[in-house]
């Protein structure tokens, strides 16, 4: 029965590959500062195919799931029920155990943007360029249109895949109202007043070649690891406001341990715990 001694609630990060992940050490930290008990966040290799086996495999214990590649998408079929950030996302990286046994997917990506950008911006600011075409473009989309940004120009290895991202910001009410498509290259212009980019590593590091010699705006890159990236030197290099995606990281890791435990997350000391392990890395 839940609530007896000794017994551990659980969560856990699924994805593939997922032994680089910071979750474990961002929601630990949490449960330590904020005085919880009894409750393990530990981090699973699953697939798409292995993600319903998963999950039918979970007893009462379980409270979460953070999910990352590639079950973002995945999972929004899979859960009882989807809120409406989700389904505009059409990804789920957040699943809460519902108390009928199912599950609430949410996503957690589109605020933890919010709250990572916000600080950072101008007064006003209209137009941004977000570098790639997944679902954490979509959440990036949909963020950038709460804090305020009209137009947008979508940049992407596949331009086809940049013109549906487009498409689709304009077609869902995001409060994006127009907006351009465009494959990864030499930047058309620095008139953007915020770049958010969600390119792996590898590509990241091929547009750090192309940032222009001077962009006063603010460039986020959900990239963590190995921080600063090629990516963001160059931005700073071109006097850009450069966020990292460690913040983005642990705001949207702050609302999970909200919807897992029902407290408030110690963002702060969550925050801490991610530098000093990208340090140790």
């Amino acid at each position: 029965m839940l609530g007896e001694p000794g017994q551990v609630l659980r969560a856990a990060v699924l994805g593939s590959p997922i032994a680089h992940s910071l979750s474990p050490v961002l929601h630990r930290a949490g449960y330590t500062a904020a005085g919880l008990e009894g409750w393990s966040y530990e981090a699973h290799e699953v697939d798409a195919p292995g993600l319903p086996g998963f999950l039918d495999g979970l007893d009462d214990h379980w409270r979460g799931l953070s999910l990352t590649m590639p079950l973002k998408e995945v999972a929004v079929g899979l859960a009882t029920s989807v809120d409406e950030v989700a389904r505009r996302t059409r990804a789920v990286n957040t699943l809460v155990r519902r108390p009928d046994g199912g599950w609430n997917g949410t996503n957690t990506d589109v605020l933890g943007l919010v709250r990572a950008l916000r600080p950072h911006l101008p007064q006003g600011a209209g137009r941004a360029m977000v570098l790639g075409s997944g679902a954490t473009a979509r959440s990036a989309v949909l963020a950038l249109a709460e804090l305020g940004v009209s137009t947008v120009t979508v940049r992407a290895r596949d331009p086809a895949k940049a013109a549906d991202l487009l498409a689709w910001a304009l077609d869902a009410r995001t409060g994006i109202r127009s907006g351009s498509v465009a494959a990864l290259g030499p930047w058309l212009t620095a008139a953007d007043e915020v770049v958010v980019s969600t390119l792996p590593a590898a590509a990241g590091e091929v547009v750090a070649r192309t940032v222009p010699d001077q962009h006063r705006g603010v460039l986020l890159d959900v990239v963590y690891a190995g921080w600063p990236t090629p990516l963001a030197r160059a931005g700073a290099r071109a006097g850009m406001t450069v966020v990292s995606g460690l913040d983005m990281l642990v705001h949207q890791a702050g609302e999970q341990f909200r919807l897992f435990t029902g407290h408030g997350a110690p963002v702060a000391a969550m925050a801490a715990a991610g530098r000093a392990e990208l340090e140790r890395r």
